[in-house]
């Protein structure tokens, strides 16, 4: 295990370990003790009572946030002809076919997200090595596959995160910056915990939310009371 830095210290001896605080209390303390040289991200982190094995207990999907990440997303868009010119009007960052597919198996990575029309997904399949373990690979159940570019396109640059469960049944989401104000990191987490819930499987059986936190790029992480959401 990776030794801890004296200031990663310092901020988890102000963290009750045991304790699980309420949401706004889990905000503001995370905040304080952030002690990254660069406006942080802040993340949630949900352990899910679900065995992700099964097919119908695969939790994934995206939302908007209120607030956005507070950071701008590039947007790459596999389409032809037409679609590919409204991308670019929409505000995608880069547009194409076969001429981006060439440019990404040659190494390139200038973007955050991709969203791709149902007829390009041949040509993005064969970028599923390189792709997939970035998390980058377009999806339908993300909004990523289709064919209303616009919309996908406004959705992203407003804010729109995806989240996905993993193996162990964690989910990591970012709901914004240590700049931003409390009310907004709570509206944000709200959004991301309202949305969570609704997309618990009719089969996941017990306890469905075990654990909450919350924590900044480099900091500790802090507990949080579900019930104060």
């Amino acid at each position: 295990m990776a030794k801890k830095s004296k200031k990663f210290q310092d901020a988890a001896k102000k963290v009750e370990s045991a304790k699980a605080y309420s949401v706004e209390e889990a905000i503001a303390l995370v905040k304080e003790i952030d002690f990254a040289k660069f406006d942080a991200t802040v993340e949630v982190a949900y352990r899910l009572g679900i065995d992700t094995r099964k097919n119908d207990q695969q939790i994934r999907g995206a939302v908007v946030l209120p607030n956005g990440t507070g950071k701008t997303q590039r947007v790459l868009v596999f389409a032809k002809g037409e679609k590919a010119k409204e991308a670019l009007a929409a505000g995608a960052d880069y547009a194409g076919d076969t001429d981006l597919v060439q440019k990404i198996q040659g190494g390139w990575f200038d973007f955050d997200v991709i969203v791709a029309t149902p007829d390009m997904m041949g040509e993005v399949g064969r970028l599923g090595r390189v792709l997939g373990p970035k998390g980058l690979m377009p999806n339908p159940k993300t909004g990523t596959v289709t064919m209303d570019v616009t919309k996908a396109i406004e959705e992203i640059k407003a804010g729109k995160v995806t989240y996905r469960a993993e193996k162990a049944g964690i989910i990591h989401v970012p709901i914004g910056k240590v700049s931003f104000d409390d009310e907004k990191l709570l509206e944000n987490f709200r959004t991301i915990h309202d949305t969570i819930v609704k997309a618990k499987p009719a089969t996941a059986k017990g306890q469905y939310v075990k654990n909450i936190s919350v924590t900044t790029t480099f900091g500790p992480g802090v507990k949080v009371d579900a019930h104060s959401l």
